[in-house]
């Protein structure tokens, strides 16, 4: 990353600059205690004898002008918050003008307001490029040559000490001015630099954010009084989805906070598998100190066992999909002549009804290879996800309008319910989302249904707790048993006679790929309910 040097002109152009807003309150103000020196030299008593003013009345004027000049500025600048770079270059002739006539109307204090210029000068060059403030040091050079030039005819007591000391104050305004605007060019690199350094931390403060909240593991932060500080999603949902006011780890996973008494106390990490929440997948505990010998904040990560259970069964299953999908595609070909061939038979005349109800047959099991030929291929060629922000509650009055269009349901009813007060916005691939949730509609409205009655399926859109987008499909049917539901997501795994075993799998691979977790949920009063707990968005912005 490279930082570019930022002009003087650019930063005075700015009123956000912290620094040029400082250093410009400070030759303002400066400028204020300068015209109410010049009063107080002006308007000295007669009496005291020092200064001597050769011109009383022009010092006097000079005095009482610059002091309002100054005092109008600082409003100015209070009001508009900068003055501009033209502004700040006006100002600076003003107090260039009024030093040189405050120097012919009070020549003993000529050396005194001199140096005080000098300041003037040294902030213009912090504020102004570079040729504008040697322009500047070069006026008040020739104003204070130019004073004893001037004044020759009319001063007789001047002589060369005079034309060295202005001389002496040039080189010093020259030499002041190329200073302070090397030192300030500098000063606002460093600033810049310091501003995008802190920008960039910000950012990857952020990535790390997301980072650790969409990890697999469970992450937790606890303080020594066994609170709850920070918790990623993994973790949340490893410990039962507890509501957000529950902070206290012994009420929320009284097994892990024992854990992590006993590796405090005895040093000793027990490496067993254990199940934190009802439903939930067993994990094992590990803590690591945020710093050496401080048990003040203690970091958890739990390590879910079915994920290393579920990536040799992806392995198993990706090899058993190739070779599935290899004996499908020669199968498809020998299938289908037998339906052809049932179809031909199906159209003589001369067919029983014996035989018609063998032909039926036949082509009821074919269909059912056929469906499994389908599913064997879509496992084998599934396509990586392409997520993209959706709303889902138009995205679910969409897909139910397509599936009504595309299915006769008859007397079964399909709906949408979203009563969420904000959109529910979620981050997946349109295409997969739509294949998981028709398979979920079409098992709800195949066997979400009480014998003789039409199937009842809602699809729900709402706002989970912290946020998170859910999209769930629940009908009114018997529901599942509960050894019958910890298998459901297993592959090739049916209770039904014509089932295959693949499209809650499938179903449930799609949401994994799409970032989402899709689980089964038992409803009061009877009926089934999928939820597909989905990625919400996340924006990351520059800090200003």
């Amino acid at each position: 990353m490279s930082v570019q040097t930022v002009s003087s002109r650019a930063i005075v152009d700015s009123p956000n600059s912290t620094t040029t807003r400082h250093e410009l309150l400070f030759l303002n103000y400066f400028r204020l205690a300068q015209a109410l020196v010049y009063v107080g030299l002006a308007f000295t008593p007669t009496g005291m004898g020092w200064p001597h003013l050769d011109n009383s009345d022009l010092a006097r004027l000079v005095a009482a002008g610059y002091l309002l000049f100054a005092l109008a500025v600082v409003s100015i600048t209070h009001l508009t918050k900068s003055l501009g770079w033209l502004g700040i270059l006006g100002t600076l002739l003003v107090d260039i003008v009024a030093a040189v006539l405050a120097i012919a109307a009070m020549n003993e204090a000529r050396i005194g307001i001199a140096m005080m210029l000098a300041v003037n000068l040294a902030a213009g060059a912090l504020l102004l490029p570079l040729r504008l403030a040697l322009f500047l040091a070069a006026l008040a050079t020739l104003g204070v040559l130019g004073r004893i030039v001037f004044s020759l005819p009319h001063t007789p007591s001047v002589d060369d000490r005079d034309f060295l000391e202005s001389g002496l104050f040039g080189m010093a305004y020259f030499a002041i001015v190329v200073l302070c605007n090397v030192l300030g060019r500098q000063l606002r690199a460093s600033e810049a630099l310091a501003e995008q350094r802190s920008i960039d931390l910000v950012n990857l403060a952020q990535v790390n954010e997301l980072i650790i909240r969409r990890m697999k593991t469970g992450v937790m932060l606890v303080d020594d009084a066994n609170r709850i500080h920070q918790i990623n999603e993994s973790a949340w949902m490893l410990l039962g989805n507890p509501s957000s006011d529950q902070r206290d780890l012994g009420r929320v996973a009284p097994e892990l906070s024992r854990r992590l008494y006993h590796w405090i106390t005895s040093g000793k990490l027990d490496e067993t598998a254990t199940q934190l929440a009802d439903g939930m997948p067993e994990v094992v505990p590990r803590f690591s100190r945020l710093a050496p010998n401080d048990d003040s904040l203690v970091l958890i990560f739990l390590d879910d066992t079915s994920l290393v259970s579920r990536r040799a069964e992806e392995l198993t299953l990706g090899s058993l999909g190739r070779l599935s999908a290899s004996i499908a595609h020669e199968i498809r070909n020998p299938l289908a002549a037998i339906r052809y061939s049932a179809q031909l038979l199906a159209e003589s005349h001369e067919m029983s009804a014996t035989d018609l109800r063998m032909v039926e047959i036949i082509n009821n099991h074919c269909s059912r290879l056929n469906d499994i030929i389908e599913n064997i291929l879509q496992l084998s060629r599934r396509e990586r996800s392409r997520p993209e922000t959706l709303s889902l509650g138009d995205w679910a009055h969409g897909f139910v309008d397509e599936y009504k269009q595309g299915n006769d349901i008859g007397n079964d009813s399909l709906r949408v319910i979203d009563n969420s007060a904000q959109p529910v916005i979620a981050v997946a691939d349109s295409q997969q989302l739509h294949q998981v949730v028709w398979n979920l509609v079409q098992n709800a409205l195949r066997y979400g249904r009480m014998p003789g009655e039409p199937a009842r399926v809602l699809v729900v859109v709402r706002h989970g707790e912290h946020g998170v987008p859910i999209l769930e499909v629940i009908d009114r049917g018997p529901g599942i048993a509960p050894k019958v539901a910890a298998q459901i997501f297993e592959p090739f795994y049916t209770t039904h006679e014509y089932g295959t075993g693949l499209g809650l799998y499938l179903a449930r691979q799609m949401a994994e790929a799409n970032q989402a977790a899709l689980e089964y949920v038992r409803v009061a009063g009877g009926g089934s309910c999928f939820r597909l707990v989905l990625t919400p968005p996340v924006r990351i912005e520059p800090a200003v």
